[in-house]
């Protein structure tokens, strides 16, 4: 004998479905959700990463260009480091050719003399400078004649053609 057929079967089978109609709903809704929750947090991802390249190239192209300042400004204190040397090792040499050529008697003490006093009156007084030379004083006055003066004014005299002796030949 088969067991009476209960009247709530048809219930729960109709409840049954609905709740399986119901989970797989919020299930579904649950996947998109879930689908639609990474394609936007790869779409922010991809911001952020695209954002930070962005600002990496910025910084990177900033870093870059207070490097060539930086290499410029070296390459600027060398080359003057470099000018500076050239120019006192060619003072050193004006003055030392000047000393010998007034040791050698090229322009007499006498000459020098005269001019000092030619500047300076007739009353300067006169002496002769230990590198060679002379210097002539008055009250309030003073003329510097020595070698090193003499080259060092002939040193100025070249004025901006001393630019040339840093050209390239």
């Amino acid at each position: 004998m088969t067991a009476p057929a209960d009247p709530l079967d048809p219930v729960r089978a109709a409840l049954l479905r609905a709740a399986h109609t119901a989970a797989d709903e919020v299930r579904d809704r649950a996947r998109a959700d879930a689908q639609e929750t990474l394609r936007a947090a790869r779409a922010s991802a991809d911001e952020v990463l695209a954002r930070a390249r962005d600002r990496g190239a910025a910084d990177g192209a900033a870093a870059a260009a207070g490097e060539r300042v930086r290499a410029v400004q070296d390459a600027w204190a060398a080359e003057l480091a470099a000018r500076a040397a050239v120019y006192a090792e060619l003072r050193a040499r004006v003055r030392e050719g000047v000393r010998r050529a007034l040791a050698r008697g090229a322009v007499p003490q006498t000459r020098l003399a005269a001019r000092a006093r030619t500047l300076l009156g007739a009353d300067a007084h006169v002496t002769a400078a230990p590198a060679g030379g002379v210097t002539g004083e008055v009250p309030g006055r003073r003329v510097d004649l020595s070698a090193d003066a003499l080259a060092d004014r002939a040193l100025e005299r070249l004025g901006a053609r001393a630019a040339a002796l840093w050209e390239p030949p």
